[in-house]
């Protein structure tokens, strides 16, 4: 028997980012009570919360306060303490699956698990201690990147080796042991980097948003643009990749389906557990949003079938002193859907917003705006 968990419950989300606060803005109109654990006292999430318990994330008494206050718990970002999560979830009730959360917050349990499903990756290699990375250069040769099993975003952990000098700069600077192993994948020529997000509802029913065509600065999603004409037949591979994925992972809460494209082939680069950077345009440009998505998947409830608002949708970031020039613009962008994260202090390159617009006109000139200000912010 299906659990349904209905207003006016408490959802308790691990993670107090900006992930985290657009949950909460998500579930507080649908009349759910929402707590934050976060060590930020002064959090993200925590500023649009009903409570917030200050307390480091494998914290077991904050934990189990968390689980003796909410009805269901979830979380924003896949680093979260499994352990103890384990230890209190009897407290409370976790929709998501925690062996999932093992598989996707490790890359190579994840390589390996898309591999086994006939879903196709770039070539990889497990580098467990130092004396696997030379062979498996062997293997994949150049150019190829070396990246922590977990843990690393926006380029944090990740290290491109396009010849030997770079193997043995790399080698000088760092050791690699059984307690921090590394994957080696075979960097791709692609035509360009695709997202989808995915769920099952609270019927199980698998549940796609359109997909995004992403760009990057400094390893950084920086912008995101939505079009409805995009090849049909990518489309449906993305689709059946995604619903394969969520139907053998027993799917609960979003998932982030990061694609690189090669002609007219997708091939899978990361997946996320959760709501997705490059997903935030579902909140003004679909039906349902992303965040909406998460808190009806894991309290049991339905998710209409999804459609765009819009034949074009555009997202861009806003990092580190962007948000300050985006602030001051308001007045002369009526057209923006702006999101300050309120997040402090100012960090360059720090995720602080992002600005959502519908149409294509309007998309062009947000392109232009934020090229204008990244330059000048960085």
């Amino acid at each position: 028997m299906k659990k349904v968990v209905l207003p006016p419950a408490t959802i308790g989300i691990i993670g107090g980012g900006q992930l985290g606060r657009m949950m909460a803005e998500a579930a507080k109109p649908m009349g759910y009570r929402v707590v934050i654990l976060d060590p930020n006292p002064d959090s993200s999430a925590g500023k649009v919360s009903d409570e917030q318990i200050v307390a480091a994330y494998d914290d077991i008494a904050a934990l189990t306060k968390l689980a003796d206050e909410a009805d269901v718990i979830t979380y924003e970002f896949e680093n979260v303490d499994v352990s103890g999560i384990e230890q209190v979830k009897e407290n409370s009730y976790l929709a998501q699956d925690l062996d999932n959360l093992r598989i996707t917050s490790n890359r190579i349990l994840e390589k390996e698990f898309l591999e086994a499903n006939q879903i196709k990756v770039a070539p990889f290699r497990a580098v467990k201690v130092q004396a696997d990375l030379e062979p498996a250069i062997s293997d994949l040769g150049y150019p190829a990147i070396l990246k922590t099993v977990s843990g690393g975003y926006d380029g944090h952990g990740q290290w491109n080796l396009n010849n030997d000098d770079d193997l043995q700069s790399f080698l000088e600077k760092h050791q690699i042991d059984s307690d921090h192993p590394l994957i080696l994948e075979r960097k791709l020529n692609f035509d360009c980097e695709l997202s989808m997000m995915v769920t099952r509802d609270g019927n199980d029913r698998v549940v796609t948003w359109p997909i995004s065509r992403n760009y990057h600065q400094d390893h950084i999603l920086k912008i995101s643009i939505i079009q409805d004409d995009l090849d049909s037949e990518i489309t449906k591979q993305a689709q059946t990749m995604a619903t394969k994925i969520a139907q053998k992972l027993n799917l609960k809460g979003m998932l982030g389906i990061e694609f690189f494209l090669q002609g007219n082939q997708l091939l899978v680069n990361e997946l996320a557990p959760r709501p997705h950077n490059s997903g935030h345009y579902t909140i003004e440009g679909t039906n349902v949003s992303q965040f909406e998505g998460q808190i009806r998947s894991v309290t049991g409830l339905p998710i209409a079938e999804i459609t765009l608002n819009n034949q074009q949708i555009t997202m861009i970031n806003l990092l580190g002193s962007e948000i300050t020039s985006a602030r001051e613009d308001l007045v002369n962008h009526p057209e923006w859907h702006f999101h300050d994260y309120e997040k402090t202090p100012i960090v360059k390159k720090r995720k602080m917003g992002h600005i959502t617009v519908l149409g294509k006109a309007n998309g062009a000139k947000l392109i232009e705006w934020e090229k204008s200000h990244h330059d000048q912010a960085n």
